[in-house]
């Protein structure tokens, strides 16, 4: 009941004065660049030659040789892109390749094996690790390619209108070491946008897991179970609240990850390349210094990702997509889409603390049924688990990144087929879409696009 009280004070908020979806870190920019804006004013002064720093690594592109820049070298010795912004095209969403002749430019395959490692992650596959790795540096032979396959099946609402379901599914070819393992557990992942992350940080453990006894409480059918993941600095178990499966505890450590697993850049974090024992080339490779990335530029590049701010929602005045909004609501999808949340302490960043924010997630896992699993545990989080992934600034997707493709691997072409996908705990919310009418569901999609 106190969320939905929530929802109807947002619905009901003043002509005009629409949530401010990141609190002070809210931008009203509703062009290419939405995704991408800095919120200067909130960074202490003394701080904005590190932010300049942090930008420039998220945008540069790394190389090989350290003596073309020794400050942008260590790329490898085997990778997926050599840059950021190649998986989150202004810091946005990748999507899957359009046919089986592209290779996978912001996506990528997670590697597993049945079992968890020494700190209770997913176990690596013995030859490739825990990625594919498609390239390698002069030689030094890339890992092997993957590609796609589709499946699709048809769906009817209760209107009787239909719509078309896809689902891709990995295959690989061109493997340099080898097959793969026999009972191999493969998870395919685009890249999510990075903006507004300093604000899910700043949200407190105990609200997170407040919000889980409410649901609980509740009694819809939703329990939201927050994920426990190895923290590499602390060197012990933390929330996790970042990746599709909530599987990094933060910023810091999300970053270091994706540098290393997806540039093979080493840091203080992940001090070592992944080179897995059959690849003799990858473990010879030592023409850089470890780490690549020094601790300075790495708070650097979390600075950056702390200052983003948040696109302003749009259109809130409008009849249909406030009739949108409580439609959301009353169908059950802002049980763990949750609309607000509030920022606790956070001295990393100061100005992130006490914001009222519109992120339309729990920061938790929930099991979204067979449909959407991918069978691959990563911590305590199952194969049909998934992270509440935050709705703020979908809307802007196809302006900023010229497609609407949503999902974990982007297998949805638009809002209404992401819906249509969901189930297990969503199961619920996702027929009460399908039972309603064609005007109904058009407010309910206007109300999503003007997130």
């Amino acid at each position: 009941m106190l969320l939905l009280a929530a929802i109807a004070q947002l619905a009901g908020a003043a002509p005009g004065v629409p949530p401010r979806a990141g609190g002070a870190f809210t931008l009203a920019d509703d062009g290419r660049s939405a995704y991408t804006r800095l919120a200067w004013e909130r960074v202490p002064e003394a701080l904005h030659e590190r932010l300049a720093e942090g930008r420039a690594l998220v945008r540069a592109t790394w190389v090989v040789s350290p003596s073309l820049d020794s400050d942008l070298a260590g790329l490898g010795p085997t990778y997926n892109r050599p840059s950021c912004l190649s998986c989150h095209p202004r810091n946005g969403r990748g999507e899957p390749p359009a046919s089986v002749a592209e290779p996978m430019r912001s996506m990528l395959v997670r590697l597993s094996i049945p079992g968890q490692d020494a700190h209770g992650g997913p176990l690596a596959e013995p030859n490739y690790g825990e990625q594919l790795n498609e390239h390698g540096v002069p030689g030094v032979p890339g890992e092997g390619e993957a590609w796609l396959q589709w499946r699709s099946h048809q769906e009817t609402l209760a209107d009787g209108s239909r719509v078309e379901l896809r689902r891709p599914v990995p295959a690989f070819r061109e493997l340099a070491f080898g097959p793969l393992h026999p009972r191999l557990l493969t998870s395919l992942r685009v890249a999510p946008p990075i903006f507004g992350l300093g604000l899910l940080e700043a949200v407190s453990e105990a609200d997170i897991l407040a919000i889980a006894r409410q649901q609980r409480a509740e009694g819809r059918g939703v329990a939201g179970m927050p994920n426990r993941v190895w923290d590499r600095a602390r060197g012990g178990v933390a929330l996790g609240r970042f990746g599709w499966k909530a599987n990094q505890p933060g910023l810091r450590q999300q970053i270091a990850s994706a540098m290393a697993g997806d540039l093979g850049i080493t840091s203080a974090l992940f001090p070592e390349p992944d080179c897995p024992p059959p690849q003799a080339a990858c473990r010879a490779w030592d023409a850089d210094r470890h780490p690549e990335l020094s601790g300075p530029a790495l708070d650097a590049m979390t600075l950056y990702h702390y200052a983003l701010q948040v696109p302003a929602r749009r259109d809130v005045d409008e009849p249909r997509v406030r009739r949108g909004e409580r439609l959301f609501a009353t169908a059950g999808c802002a049980s763990c889409h949750r609309p607000m949340l509030r920022t606790g302490a956070f001295p990393e960043l100061p100005a992130l603390a006490g914001q009222t924010i519109h992120p339309y997630s729990d920061l938790m896992l929930h099991d979204m049924g067979e449909g959407l699993a991918d069978g691959r545990p990563d911590y305590l989080a199952s194969g049909r688990q998934w992270r509440t992934p935050p709705l703020w600034g979908i809307g802007l997707l196809a302006t900023v990144n010229g497609h609407g493709l949503l999902l974990h691997d982007g297998r949805a072409r638009g809002l209404l087929e992401a819906i249509l996908w969901h189930g297990g705990e969503a199961a619920g919310a996702r027929e009460a879409v399908r039972a309603m009418s064609a005007v109904e569901r058009e407010a309910l999609l206007a109300f999503l696009r003007s997130l």
